[in-house]
């Protein structure tokens, strides 16, 4: 090493120096700042999550919230440790604001799936496996997701719906209460004796132990329509019982009433002919 390499690393190592006893506290205590702040976004995304398990709130927002507690805080601890390295952090937390409504304008559409979204595991209008309408499909619901939910129609179809499309309608839930009332509407001939017809429609919903006793089902002329006697008939079942009463009691009733020789008439019209005058 020559006298100049020699001259130029006496005058670095005092820069140096220099350097370490400016920045050296402040970089410690950015670092300090980080672990602990680091700690602490642990500890309310633990925090967080243990009071919603509490709440008993589905397990898909819990592990959401937890970590947009958590990043939120670390975000904060981020700026904070850069401020105290003398990071001017102002223009950098407008740039980060002026992203955030960018990106937000730009993902308008997922953020209104996500806000139904959260609305709906929330608030709960459904839960899976219920038999729903909703977002003009009617399905067994399989999955909520954060920005869709997952419909299995009838036909083993999935249909996956937009959640702002979901709650921007009105949803109804053929599964929230145990018990249904099952509409039926049959209609009779003219000429039939309709003391009969209800009897042997009670004596059907009788004998049928899947229709409850309480609340007691309805037997009752509805329309006198242009070609036959309407009569509603409506038992209380169980919701899960619906479909196969449904279309069993509408055979039972066909067979019975075949056997008692009670008409169901066809559509029909009566035409007169008029004799035009010679």
């Amino acid at each position: 090493m020559d006298f100049s390499q020699l001259l130029d690393a006496e005058k670095l190592i005092p820069r140096i120096l220099d350097l370490l006893f400016l920045y050296g506290p402040k970089l410690l205590a950015a670092i300090a700042i980080f672990i602990l702040g680091r700690w602490l976004a642990k500890l309310v995304r633990s925090t967080v999550q243990r009071i919603l398990k509490k709440s008993k709130v589905d397990e898909l927002l819990i592990s959401f919230v937890g970590s947009l507690s958590y990043m939120a805080m670390l975000a904060m601890v981020i700026i904070a440790a850069l401020n105290q390295l003398g990071i001017q952090t102002t223009s950098f937390v407008a740039i980060v604001g002026a992203a955030g409504l960018a990106i937000g304008l730009a993902l308008q559409g997922a953020l209104s799936n996500f806000a139904a979204g959260v609305l709906m595991i929330i608030f709960r209008p459904f839960q899976n496996d219920d038999y729903i309408e909703g977002g003009g499909v009617s399905g067994v619901v399989k999955h909520i997701q954060i920005f869709t939910t997952e419909l299995l129609t009838p036909d083993n179809k999935l249909v996956i719906i937009p959640n702002s499309n979901m709650m921007s309608g009105n949803i109804i839930n053929y599964s929230a209460n145990k018990t249904r009332r099952l509409d039926l509407v049959i209609g009779v001939g003219y000429d039939d004796d309709l003391s009969k017809v209800k009897q042997v429609l009670q004596d059907i919903i009788d004998n049928e132990p899947r229709c409850l006793k309480k609340p007691q089902p309805t037997i009752a002329v509805s329309e006198l329509a242009d070609s036959c006697v309407n009569l509603v008939v409506r038992p209380w079942i169980k919701t899960e019982d619906y479909w196969d009463l449904y279309f069993h009691l509408t055979e039972t009733i066909k067979l019975r009433f075949d056997d008692e020789e009670i008409s169901i008439p066809y559509p029909q019209h009566d035409v007169h002919m008029i004799k035009a005058a010679e």
